[in-house]
């Protein structure tokens, strides 16, 4: 029982750690390129913004 608390531990520690970089990653390349940052965000709410209009178009065409 403690071997599995030990290691749940570990598993969250290292998810933590994991959190981290990646938001590190993220600024670094915000910072170094910000341009480059905006253009994907850019199309990463074009993404999502088009899933969006698809579900609503299918939902409108099931209720019809």
């Amino acid at each position: 029982m403690i071997d599995g608390d030990r290691r749940g531990r570990a598993v969250a520690h290292a998810k933590k750690i994991a959190l981290y970089l990646i938001v590190v990653f993220v600024l670094y390349t915000i910072i170094t390129s910000p341009e480059r940052a905006a253009d994907l965000v850019q199309v990463g709410f074009e993404g999502i913004s088009s899933a969006a209009q698809s579900v609503g178009d299918f939902m409108s065409e099931l209720v019809k």
